[in-house]
């Protein structure tokens, strides 16, 4: 018998001072069973660091031809293609083919990450937004998870300030460009 996914909801008060974003946003995520829990919640903070009208969260691993979030317009065009982890150079290049903006929210070494693409050949490598987010932030939310959690976050200056109860986590988010 298979593994079912796991649902988790969220209430998040969303402070983006970076972005003029003020939301209180309301969201259910199911985990794939063999997704991480690194990786949801580094899915759930690109959420809330993307979020803009026409963002939607894909099927995730269990569709690997789609990226973890999008962004479409009204029209319904492909506006942003958004991966989580470390993509394949080839999956980077087909998203940057498909969609005029890419980005990649790692959650694991950026360095490694950056090392390996830099001797592949990627469609607009240099405009893809590659964005390392605190690892001791990561791992301490990822500790703090519960199937309902409600928390508040507060992003200035690309500094994370995660607020979960009477605990409060904070990191940074940093971007890093692809060098070819």
């Amino acid at each position: 018998m298979a593994l079912s996914s796991t649902i988790y909801s969220f209430e998040v008060g969303l402070n983006d001072a970076d972005r003029g974003v003020y939301e209180q946003l309301s969201f259910r995520v199911a985990q794939h069973p063999s997704e991480s829990c690194e990786y949801l919640v580094t899915r759930v903070l690109a959420y809330c660091l993307e979020y803009t009208q026409g963002l939607s969260f894909s099927k995730g691993l269990s569709d690997p031809d789609v990226p973890a979030l999008t962004v479409h317009d009204l029209t319904g065009t492909l506006r942003s293609w958004i991966e989580i982890g470390s993509p394949e150079a080839s999956r980077l290049h087909k998203a940057a083919k498909a969609s005029p903006r890419v980005a990649v929210y790692c959650h694991k070494d950026v360095e490694a990450f950056l090392g390996r693409l830099a001797a592949e050949s990627i469609h607009r490598a240099d405009q893809i937004e590659i964005y390392a987010v605190d690892r001791e932030l990561i791992g301490a939310f990822a500790a703090a998870m519960t199937r309902r959690m409600k928390f508040d976050l507060v992003v200035s200056e690309r500094h994370l300030y995660l607020s979960i109860g009477e605990s409060i986590f904070s990191g940074s988010v940093t971007r890093h460009r692809l060098e070819q």
